[in-house]
């Protein structure tokens, strides 16, 4: 038998000799070795393999940054696109990337609770990369504080990772590869979330965040300090070389300082990449309640108040009257489970009459015009798809009951499912489904970019909510123009929101993901919805709430205008200096 003759490179007579007269490195050397090889490897990043194993083609300046961050960055870096531009995609190209070459094992991923699923999918959508798991999954669960151990993979939000009794079993891991998204969180030094990162053992670690600097160049010395520690040296000299005395945001020596960024941070802006969506319009439809609805908002309006004040001090009554507030708002379907269940509780035994009175008046009620007004939607829609979103599960359930009569192609989706009949009903309406009736369920964590056409039945009151149910359509991969019909009963707090949020905001017209950022400059301590709910209740008559109302958009109207200076502010300091 013949054997194939081979051919040894240079210097290799010197391992054969070694091998034979018994001469081994110790395992502490071999292992040494073996993480040197792997570190030169870092630097020859000048072609990805991972390309061609995608199910998708991202853009070149995404494929760039990915690069930078492996070949510059040696897989610590800042990632600053933007808002809309793909921070996620350029941070999964380094994941694929890494995995490919056997270079990274363990590896986490903290995000926002929201964006937690929608990491999931994007990493298996686009990446096929199936074996990452979620801190929400019923087999993390049950595997309790074994889970970060015997999981190498997992997706988890910030608030729930840093959890006393977690946070120390976690930090107790090492972990090749850690992404912090929406890394502006950790702009302070002192804070939980920022010694917690920063305490965490890893070899790589990719932060996200479209707006570094909010307010002080400081929370970039703070964010560049957990990536590369001593690169801007310490505090003090940070702020002596490259801060102005007196005004904290503004900065000097940039030429220095951009010299030192730019060996951990990479940013695109809209004007440099040739990345556009399809246009976006929103259509308000503002329905006339029948008398007898009118009638119904009128008194649940008024019971609400008049609880409120007298029970002014317990939170857990307030919250429980904003649910009330926020069902009547979305159908009397939706009230009538609750005004009962109250009436059955102790704590509200003194208003139990009224309760049951207010439930009977509730069932009672036959018309429905919001349902009128939305199918006449379906009839207009024609062949086109319709992704249909509501709050309440009762008012799905009576939506689902109108559709089924007038004989339309619906898929209901919500909490209720398993998520193998969640993964069944999205597969359907990507195929031959046309309408996706939809709670919150769908409003974050699926990518929807194949329908154009959405209504919002009922309307959040935290903006940020009604964004994500957007973005679910007006996303990379888009090709048609964007359809949002907003539905909202006359004289309704949802009503005046639309006021707010389309005339005053023209929110629908952001860029998805900056109505975050709006919120976090207009709540601080408290929700935009608290707030909302603040104003209906104290308000006397229509005067007194148009009034209160107003008050609160010119606010949000202000937080706009104090991001559009940040995201500016930004621009001036970064500029162009840090693209791929």
């Amino acid at each position: 038998m013949a054997f194939p003759t081979v051919t040894l490179q240079p210097g290799a007579e010197s391992v054969l000799k070694a091998v034979a007269a018994g001469q081994f490195s110790d395992p502490r050397a071999y292992r040494l070795q073996l993480v040197a090889e792997r570190l030169l490897l870092v630097t020859g990043f000048d072609e990805l393999i991972c390309l061609d194993a995608l199910n998708f083609d991202p853009f070149p300046y995404q494929i760039d940054a990915a690069q930078a961050a492996l070949r510059r960055f040696r897989g610590r870096g800042l990632l600053c696109d933007e808002v809309g531009l793909g921070k996620t995609i350029e941070a999964g190209l380094v994941v694929k990337e890494y995995l490919m070459r056997g270079m990274i094992e363990r590896i986490l991923i903290l995000a926002p609770p929201g964006l937690v699923q929608q990491w999931r999918e994007e990493l298996a959508q686009k990446f096929d990369l199936h074996d990452f798991v979620t801190n929400t999954d019923e087999a993390f669960r049950a595997a309790a504080g074994e889970a970060w151990a015997r999981f190498p993979r997992v997706i988890a939000s910030l608030a729930a990772a840093r959890r006393p009794g977690t946070r120390d079993i976690i930090i107790g891991r090492t972990y090749d590869l850690i992404i912090v998204d929406e890394a502006h969180n950790l702009k302070n030094r002192s804070s939980v979330s920022w010694k917690f990162i920063n305490k965490l053992q890893k070899r790589y670690i990719l932060m996200l965040t479209a707006t570094p600097v909010e307010n002080r160049l400081e929370e970039l010395y703070n964010l560049i300090t957990i990536l590369k520690p001593g690169q801007l040296k310490t505090p003090q000299q940070f702020r002596r070389q490259f801060v102005v005395q007196g005004d904290p945001s503004l900065p000097k020596n940039r030429g220095l300082l951009r010299e030192l960024l730019a060996d951990v941070m990479i940013r695109h802006s809209r004007g440099q990449v040739s990345v556009k969506l399809p246009a976006r319009r929103a259509h308000t439809i503002q329905v006339t309640p029948t008398l007898a609805e009118q009638a119904l908002y009128a008194d649940v309006s008024g019971f609400v108040r008049r609880a409120a004040v007298e029970g002014r001090s317990k939170g857990a009554r307030k919250l429980t009257l904003g649910i009330l507030q926020r069902e009547i708002g979305s159908s009397p379907m939706a009230v009538v489970g609750t005004l009962r269940k109250l009436a059955q509780h102790r704590a509200w035994r003194t208003e139990q009459p009224e309760l049951l009175q207010l439930a009977e008046q509730a069932q009672a009620i036959s018309d429905w015009a919001k349902a009128d007004a939305l199918e006449k939607l379906v009839l207009s829609a024609g062949q086109d798809k319709l992704l249909i979103f509501t709050h309440f599960r009762a008012t799905l359930d009576a939506l689902a009951q109108r559709l089924e009569a007038m004989g339309a192609d619906y898929i209901p989706y919500h909490g209720g499912l398993t998520i193998q009949q969640k993964d069944e009903a999205i597969r359907r309406f990507r195929g031959e489904g046309q309408i996706l009736l939809s709670t919150e369920a769908a409003g974050e964590g699926r990518n929807l970019q194949y329908c154009h056409v959405m209504v919002n039945f009922d309307l959040p009151w935290n903006p940020q909510r009604i964004e994500q149910r957007v973005g679910r359509i007006h996303r990379i991969g888009q090709t048609k123009q964007v359809e949002i019909f907003n539905l909202s009963a006359q004289g309704t707090i949802e009503d005046y929101l639309l006021e707010i949020l389309d005339r005053k905001l023209n929110m629908f017209e952001l860029v998805i993901g900056e109505m975050e950022m709006v919120l976090g400059y207009l709540t601080q301590e408290r929700d935009f919805e608290e707030l909302l709910l603040e104003v209906w209740l104290s308000s006397h008559d229509e005067a007194s709430l148009e009034t209160g109302m107003a008050e609160l958009g010119d606010r949000l109207v202000g937080a706009r205008e104090k991001v559009g200076k940040i995201q500016a502010f930004d621009e001036t300091l970064f500029g162009e200096d840090f693209t791929a």
